[in-house]
């Protein structure tokens, strides 16, 4: 029998702050560093806005960044790269993009930084009705349209499952062994929302049809702790039929392998195919037992709120994110506080 891991404090994962919430002119700005610090985040994860032609990074902007976040005490931890690749079929024109994304890792190790996570969006994320929330905020969800079939292709064109995989499958295995030698883990986020039917707008979804098992295939396309996932939580349980209690396996799979790079808190009401998103305090899913798993298989890396409700009066999110980084901060205290230090 397997023996029962010692439950211990864990002083390694830590609240995030990143892109979808700046104050400021700029993520590494005197004023966002200093929104973030007021509200305990040391940790930040940037979208790259200098590019070269090719989709380059520029590695001088890298350094001015983490020299920024290392004046502030801040740590510049992770860079989310843009899905352009997933766009290709096989050529010269996706080995060349390809060659520059595996640039850009070379350059995040130059400048620092651990961490690049990615989403593949051969088709935009979906998101298609607002509800009202509490306090007058508005909340995005996705219901499947009944008529979903005739909604019309994706620039990207069909993409049916195999072809998916096999650009996937070519990525990882150009991708991870270069991550490896540099130091770089590489975080996948799950496409937005999991488990559309095949076809949808002419794609078939490497998450559909059952996000569980799709994640379990992608990282064992390449078995290392440098393939892993930027798991966010929403995401995951907008593909499950019962997020309380389907997203604590998926955690705890992932996270016993050390395949959990980052986490993004954002919780639902709903699931499969019909849901909204809402304050993490009032969803479907119990945030203190996932808390308890990250917890205990000694997740290193940062939960970042995500996906916040907006607000009239809060047109940038500044408040709402702030909430979030104060529910994850009391969340990491609370899960610590049940067990001895160690």
């Amino acid at each position: 029998a397997k023996a029962a891991r010692a439950r211990r404090r864990n002083t390694l994962m830590h609240v995030g702050g990143d892109y979808h919430s700046v104050a400021g002119s700029g993520i590494t700005s005197k004023e966002n560093l200093e929104y973030n610090l007021r509200y305990g985040v040391r940790h930040l994860t940037a979208q790259i806005r200098k590019r070269s032609r090719d989709g380059g990074w520029d590695l001088d902007e890298l350094k001015r960044m983490q020299d920024d976040c290392g004046r502030a005490g801040v740590v510049f931890e992770a860079i989310r790269m843009d899905p352009d690749y997933i766009t290709y079929r096989k050529g010269p024109e996706r080995d060349r993009v390809l060659d520059n994304v595996l640039g850009n890792i070379r350059k995040a190790s130059q400048a620092g930084v651990k961490v690049i996570t990615y989403h593949w969006t051969v088709i935009p994320i979906r998101r298609n009705r607002e509800t009202p929330g509490r306090g007058n905020s508005t909340y995005q969800g996705f219901r499947l349209e009944e008529n979903w079939k005739d909604l019309p292709v994706g620039k990207s064109g069909e993409v049916g499952s195999e072809d998916y995989w096999e650009r996937i499958s070519y990525f990882l295995g150009k991708a991870i062994p270069v991550a490896r030698e540099h130091g770089v883990k590489m975080a996948c986020h799950p496409y937005d929302p999991p488990g559309l039917p095949f076809g949808y707008q002419g794609a078939a979804n490497w998450d559909s049809p059952s996000v569980f098992e799709a994640i379990k295939r992608y990282e064992s396309i390449v078995d290392s702790p440098y393939n892993g996932f930027q798991l966010c939580l929403g995401t995951t349980a907008e593909g499950l039929n019962n997020p309380k209690s389907q997203i604590l396996p998926i955690v705890q799979y992932l996270g016993e392998r050390g395949k959990i790079h980052q986490i993004h808190m954002r919780n639902i009401r709903g699931g499969l195919h019909d849901f909204e998103e809402v304050y993490p305090d009032e969803g479907a899913m119990d945030f203190f037992q996932v808390m308890r798993i990250l917890r205990d298989v000694q997740f290193v890396g940062s939960i970042c709120p995500d996906h916040m409700p907006r607000h009239p009066d809060d047109p940038g999110r500044l408040e709402s994110f702030a909430f979030g980084y104060g529910y994850i901060k009391a969340l990491i205290q609370a899960v610590n506080s049940e067990v001895k230090e160690g």
